[in-house]
């Protein structure tokens, strides 16, 4: 079984708000939970806050699940601050 660190949508429509979530490859929304919730990024906000636990991530990276391409760069900009 693989894990990924992802993101799942939350919000309404024209109002998206995303969690951080660590899941089995295969999860969607219609499957059930999430293994662990990493922390939220919301794009809308001016400027786009990103709170994501470093601790948590670093455990789930060393651990072996893969980030996607988004959340990858969400936490390399919390580097960067």
């Amino acid at each position: 079984m693989s894990v990924k660190i992802k993101l799942k949508r939350m919000g309404t429509k024209q109002k998206p708000f995303y969690r951080v979530v660590v899941a089995d490859e295969r999860w969607s929304v219609s499957t059930g939970s999430a293994i662990d919730t990493l922390g939220t990024y919301n794009p809308k906000a001016k400027p786009k806050l990103i709170n994501i636990d470093r601790e948590k991530a670093a455990e789930w990276l060393k651990k072996g699940a893969q980030p996607t391409d988004t959340v990858k760069r969400l936490l390399k900009s919390l580097d960067n601050k």
